[in-house]
């Protein structure tokens, strides 16, 4: 189970690190495209950005029930749980929130739900932030055993 945990450790901290990209570069960035430009940006952005997340964002959700079903030595099932409802925080927002948000920017620009998406995509950035120290933290005491 260590491999299990060292593939959700990595899974998370890489999504942890795109998330901040498209926090504070990639999203903000959105609102400079021109209008003319921008539905066609978005949609290509949406494609292209799903073959880079959704591989790593299935490994780390298969890893994060694994780690459920059976823990390795060393990480409490508090962790794990843990884990698991910031996981599930980060899904729920992704598909009641920043999905539908990009679903409407792919039809047209709207500065109102450009603004929405970069808000509401704090929610994410802030989960995968805690989860990727909350891994680190747990790291130590799995990898000792």
């Amino acid at each position: 189970m260590r491999i299990v945990f060292l593939a959700h450790l990595f899974s998370t901290l890489f999504m942890t690190g795109v998330i901040w990209f498209a926090q504070t570069v990639h999203y903000p960035l959105l609102g400079r495209v021109s209008k003319e430009a921008f539905v066609g940006y978005e949609r290509e952005n949406t494609r292209r950005t799903g073959w880079v997340v959704i591989p790593v964002m299935a490994v780390e959700l298969i890893t994060a029930l694994l780690l459920l079903w059976r823990q390795p030595e060393g990480l409490l099932l508090f962790y794990a749980w843990l884990n698991a409802v910031l996981l599930a925080v980060i899904w729920v927002s992704t598909f009641t929130l920043q999905g539908p948000y990009h679903q409407l920017l792919a039809e047209k620009f709207d500065p109102a739900v450009w603004r929405s998406l970069v808000k509401t995509n704090w929610i994410r950035t802030a989960a995968w932030t805690a989860r990727g120290i909350l891994l680190l933290f747990v790291l130590k005491e799995v990898w000792s055993k």
